[in-house]
């Protein structure tokens, strides 16, 4: 555990502001530190004039480039615990979130599709149930710890995005579509779609995140989404599900770069996708939103999140 000093100097360097520190500390259980100061911040989202943006995005953040806070960095990872939650809570309850889990900062969008999956096999259905309500507490965590810096949830297409996903690993054709709410194998294809991205996304973030007491919670948040993307995999090898999850990998891998940060099933025994030294895989925010867009190029909409994200980071890469 780290001692009352340490907490407190992470806290004032890298928290938004009073506000934003006290409310996570009361997530975080860290009341009664005394702790003040004001955030430094050494990243930044890059404005119109600045080489950091993507070709082509000029404009789309005007101004200078500014700090990249934690607290926008959370906000992104609240963005794509919405998602998550969405699907696991739609198919397993067969409703979405509750009222109180989803307003904030930014326009509050609708949900389009999503059904409650009937589950013939039980163990199946005990890890998507226990998934669900990790995605729910994920959501629930985020955003007592962000308090009235939370971005609300933004529209969300669970819909025709999985049809545009599937015609992009070549599972469907024409005018076939894809429904991952239509059956057990088809609700762990879709969600192969997400947890791998979860994993790379918390892992590309963690560079970014300054304040110590952030970076433990994105840890340990990682560390659950890689325990589902394990779960998910290993379900769908021994179900012989192993070459459509490597059609789903390769489409993702074609979204976010030259560089290769996705691994399929190979044989139905790659359990772990890693790179030569056994590390997970990492995708910055951008890399991420191109796969949630379902874009290679740097736009700001598209794909899972139809009006975008909410929040400071939301241009693709």
């Amino acid at each position: 555990m780290f001692d009352r000093t340490f907490i407190k100097n992470s806290i004032s360097r890298s928290a938004e502001n009073p506000v934003d520190r006290r409310r996570f500390m009361r997530a975080a259980g860290l009341t009664g530190l005394g702790i003040g100061g004001a955030m430094v911040a050494g990243t930044a989202v890059a404005g119109a004039d600045s080489p950091d943006i993507p070709p082509g995005v000029g404009g789309l953040i005007p101004g200078p480039a500014q700090p990249i806070t934690d607290s926008a960095i959370l906000n992104f990872a609240l963005n794509l615990e919405y998602l998550e939650a969405e699907f696991y809570s739609r198919a397993v309850f067969g409703k979405g979130l509750d009222d109180g889990l989803v307003g904030g900062i930014g326009p509050l969008g609708n949900v389009t599709g999503g059904t409650k999956v009937n589950f013939t096999t039980k163990a199946i259905a005990n890890y998507a149930k226990e998934i669900a309500e990790d995605e729910v507490a994920h959501v629930r965590f985020l955003r007592k710890a962000l308090g009235n810096q939370a971005v609300a949830r933004p529209a969300i297409d669970l819909d025709a995005s999985f049809t545009a996903a599937a015609k992009a690993a070549g599972l469907v054709s024409g005018n076939q579509k894809f429904d991952p709410f239509a059956n057990e194998q088809n609700f762990l294809l879709g969600a192969f779609v997400f947890e791998d991205v979860g994993v790379t996304a918390y892992k590309g973030a963690a560079p970014l995140v300054g304040n110590k007491t952030y970076l433990d919670a994105a840890a340990g948040i990682l560390a659950v989404e890689a325990y589902h993307a394990g779960i998910i995999r290993t379900t769908l090898s021994s179900l012989g599900l192993a070459d459509s999850a490597s059609a789903i990998s390769d489409a993702r891998d074609s979204l976010d770069g030259s560089a290769d940060k996705d691994q399929g099933l190979a044989g139905g025994t790659n359990l772990v996708p890693a790179d030569g030294n056994a590390i997970a895989f990492g995708r910055t925010p951008f890399q991420v939103l191109n796969v949630v867009y379902l874009n290679p190029g740097p736009v700001t909409s598209g794909g899972f999140l139809p009006k975008g994200a909410n929040g400071a980071l939301r241009v693709s890469g």
